[in-house]
């Protein structure tokens, strides 16, 4: 293949032009056109295959992208909003539709493949972070890292949904950029190596640090690149000052670690026993879910999270054809092993439970509290038209922070 650009990589045209796809939808669709079927209307779902095995839940994602991809095909959208809490199954342990597509098969059949890849990934990365945030709590910082985890030209996607699922903020200035946020971060090993040679004393980078970098710039000074952490913490703070450092952050490499809580520990008491006990620990380095209890029972502050967010484990989306309309109306089909049939997916918003009835069923009450519940889904596209007001950021990851309250770590709310 003969190709001017730089990167092996998609464009955004290469996208919309189907050039992602996997052949077969090609070859489906100048099958349905050579055979005069192309302009079968289908009901198409999209559920969820499995979610990550330790997950009971996860948080809907991708779903601006997959509005991008479709808008002005004459197709109909439905789906749950992005943030909403998703499930593989409903109460009575039906398959969940949490998007549904009307219209000519042959219309978008070459995008399956990216649509997928959007919601798996997009979900992924969502239900992480708010797994990652449900454990370590509302008030702890927690910074999206992940840029340099993967390819970058998704580092920006993994930012936007990142900050959605839960983070406070990101380090990719791109991701930041889509965000509307200034980028967060601190200083790199090398800053401080540089100094340590070029003047003698690493020190000096963190007074550079802060000499340069702007007020709104959170003083958090890496403590641990060549001196005990204790030690290069307490010197940070002595050689910038207390009143101007906000935090340290240690960084240390699991082979030099040791107890990582123990190190934290220490570092807040020797810092205390000083008088600066204002100055906040953060932590990065490998962190995932299992370390964060133990280190913020340990003080930990903030944490700065790249692999575990950036390869998050996707939830498995599948899409299927479950109704296909012929003389006007819906013929329920569907392969073997799926539900067939026109959907309505109800959501009690209160006790988070779903139940899915076939559309004309009595709409069904809530099995936990017994109030009527509410149709889940909602009109994303019409005739091709984006309908639907997508919130910001900001609102999608408060609604993400609302719903943990109401959601354990471990089972489904009905469970």
């Amino acid at each position: 293949m003969s190709d001017e650009r730089t990167f092996i990589m998609a464009s955004d045209r290469d996208i919309k032009e189907g050039l992602t796809t996997d052949v077969y939808f090609l070859r489906t669709v100048s099958i349905l056109k050579s055979e005069g079927l192309d302009k079968t209307e289908v009901y198409a779902e999209f559920t969820i295959s499995s979610l990550p095995k330790e997950y009971p839940w996860g948080i809907f994602g991708g779903l601006r992208e997959v509005a991008k991809l479709l808008e002005g095909l004459p197709i109909d959208l439905d789906a749950v909003p992005e943030g909403y809490v998703i499930y593989d199954r409903d109460y009575y342990g039906i398959k969940v539709p949490v998007m549904t597509i009307r219209g000519p098969y042959a219309e978008f059949a070459v995008y399956e493949t990216p649509i997928l890849g959007f919601l798996a990934f997009g979900s992924g990365i969502m239900s992480k972070v708010a797994r990652l945030r449900k454990i370590a709590g509302k008030d702890v910082l927690i910074l999206s890292f992940g840029a340099r985890r993967m390819h970058p030209a998704i580092s920006p996607f993994i930012s936007y949904y990142a900050y959605m699922g839960g983070c406070d903020g990101v380090s990719c200035v791109l991701g930041a950029k889509f965000l509307g946020k200034k980028p967060m971060g601190t200083m790199p090993h090398s800053l401080m190596v540089i100094y340590k040679v070029m003047k003698g004393d690493h020190g000096l980078a963190w007074k550079a640090f802060d000499k340069v970098m702007p007020p709104d710039v959170p003083r958090i000074m890496l403590v641990d690149t060549y001196w005990d952490e204790v030690a290069e913490s307490l010197k940070a703070v002595e050689e910038v000052g207390s009143n101007r450092i906000w935090g340290v952050r240690l960084d240390t490499p699991s082979s030099r670690r040791g107890k990582f809580e123990d190190i934290v520990r220490e570092v807040i008491w020797e810092l205390k026993a000083r008088g600066y006990e204002n100055i906040k620990v953060v932590v990065s380095g490998g962190i995932d879910e299992e370390d964060i209890p133990g280190l913020v029972k340990a003080g930990v502050a903030g944490f700065g999270i790249g692999s575990s967010i950036a390869n998050a484990k996707i939830v498995d989306v599948a899409m299927d054809v479950v109704a296909v309309k012929k003389n006007g109306k819906w013929v329920p089909a569907a392969k073997r092993g799926k539900f067939s049939g026109v959907k309505v997916v109800y959501r009690c918003l209160n006790c988070l439970v779903d139940i899915v009835r076939l559309e004309g069923e009595t709409t069904p009450k809530c099995p936990k509290c017994g109030s009527p519940m509410k149709p889940l889904l909602k009109p994303i596209i019409r005739g091709g038209k984006i309908v639907y007001d997508f919130p910001s950021p900001d609102e999608v990851r408060e609604l993400v922070l609302k719903q943990l309250d109401k959601l354990s770590i471990d089972k489904k709310p009905w469970e």
